[in-house]
Order: structure tokens, then sequence, then C-alpha cells
């Protein structure tokens, strides 16, 4: 009789008696892992949810960061389960870690800005910004990049790093916006009458705003001209609008009242000397 059979079962016995335990508990630790892993991740999602200053887009991804810190947590123990050395492992892969930030420095920089952009909101989709010397409407923002429109409809893209990095200005964010205006009118015009058509071309527009009061004051005794000071206040989608109606205006009234806007102009006075003997 050939001893061989009788080899190989009394082999696949002791192995199952060795290590039959250690499978079932790795296949336990999997199955409550993965599960535990999706649970994870749907209750960070609902929590974040309730945040309203958290972005969609960084829910999602520090919901599925929750996630896969639980798969590798769950890896590990399997590991553990049956002998292997996870601290070993955990340097490997903490130095392996180290490797890819170091290669990926800029990209990760860009991720980290992104979160704090998500985070933080100092603007939203629609809004107009502008940072470092660009400036347009905000169509996306990533991880990585954000998305902006020119008012001429030209895109720019943006690293989240240096977005983040920099000043931005954001025209959006307050519901009013103060409209700044300078005429300069002639040394000979009467001065309270150009103020007082600039009184009325304003105080008749509907969309200047009566609190705070329009501001028309005497700013500067310029090179060639008294400038006079304007500032109101309107709505920040009637901005634009506002202040290109208000200069046209002002500059058609002046010009029906013979109030002058001066050219730039130096006075050169001669003076007649005797010559030198």
């Amino acid at each position: 009789m050939d001893e061989r059979p009788k080899e190989t079962y009394d082999l696949v016995i002791e192995v199952v008696a060795t290590y039959g335990l250690d499978v079932i508990g790795a296949i336990v630790i999997l199955i409550v892992g993965f599960w535990f892993a999706g649970r994870a991740r749907n209750w960070t999602t609902k929590a974040l949810n309730k945040v309203e200053r958290i972005d969609a887009m960084l829910t999602g991804f520090l919901s599925n960061t929750v996630k896969y810190v639980v798969i590798v947590v769950t890896v590990l123990a399997v590991l553990d389960r049956f002998g292997v050395e996870t601290t070993s492992f955990v340097a490997i892969l903490g130095a392996t870690g180290l490797a890819i930030g170091l290669a990926l420095q800029g990209t990760l920089s860009n991720v980290a800005a992104g979160v704090m952009l998500l985070f933080f909101r100092p603007f939203k989709v629609g809004d107009f910004i502008e940072n470092g010397g660009q400036t347009g409407t905000v169509k996306t923002v990533s991880l990585f990049v954000t998305h902006i429109n020119t008012p001429d409809n030209v895109e720019i893209i943006i690293p989240n790093n240096a977005l983040w990095g920099s000043a931005i200005k954001n025209f959006s964010y307050n519901t009013t916006r103060r409209v700044d205006f300078v005429f300069g009118i002639g040394y000979d015009d009467d001065i309270d009458k150009a103020m007082a058509l600039i009184e009325e071309i304003v105080g008749a527009d509907e969309r200047v705003h009566k609190t705070p009061e329009p501001v028309i004051v005497v700013g500067e005794l310029g090179a060639s001209s008294v400038d006079l000071i304007v500032r109101v206040w309107c709505a920040a989608g009637d901005y634009w609008a506002l202040k290109w109606d208000t200069l046209k205006g002002v500059k058609q009234r002046f010009d029906a009242e013979g109030i002058s806007i001066p050219y730039p102009q130096t006075d050169v006075h001669l003076y007649k000397t005797d010559a030198a003997e």
C-alpha cells in the first residue's frame, strides 16, 4: 500500500490543525473590517454633512480617507494574526509614504491647500475674485486646482497652493459695495455748483443707497484741476453699471452747465530780464 496519500492527508490535517483557526480568524477580521470601513465612511459623511462650512467634495475626500485608514488597520491585523512582524511592515510603509510624499511635494501641497479652501471657503462657485493679479468668476474648485473665468471669457487654472498662498479679494462676499469717483473741474469753475450737480445726479439714481449717505467733498487742489471726490454705496451687482452711467451722466451735465473738466496742463511764465553786461 502506497504511504504517500496517507502522508499527504496527515500533512493537510496538520496544516488545518495548526493554521485553521488563524485562517478563520483572518477571514472574520477581513469581513468585519471591510464592513466597518464602509460604515465608518457613511458615519463620517453624515457627520460632515451637518457642518455647513464643509464642502461636499471635502466631505467625500475625508470620508474615503477614514475608510482606507480602517482597511489598512484591518490588513495589519490579519498579518499579525499569521505572525507577520507588523512593526517592520509599518516602518516600511511609513518610509514608502515619506518617499512618495517628497516626490509629490508640490502635488500634496496643492491637495493641502485645496482642503483648506474647501473647509474655510473664502469664496464659492460664482464669486468674482482677484488673486495674484488674476481676476475672474470662480467656476469650479477641486482638491488640486481652481478654475476661474475672466470677464472676457478666458479660463484660468490656478494651482490651489498658489491661490491659498496669496491674498484673495472676494468682490462678491458682501452684498453692498462702495463706488469711488474723482471729478476734476477748472479753478475758474463754481465748486458749489459742480457739487450740487453731482449730488442731483447720484440722488436721482435709484441704485444709489441712501444709507450710508453719498459723500461729495473737495479732495485735492491738483496741478491743473480741483478734484472732487464722490463716494456712493450700491448693491454689489450694480457696481459697474452705476459707475459707467454716473461717469457719463456727470460729463454730459458738466458740458451742459458750462463746468469744465480741464486737461492736465502746466503754466509757464516768462520774465524779461536785461542781458548781463
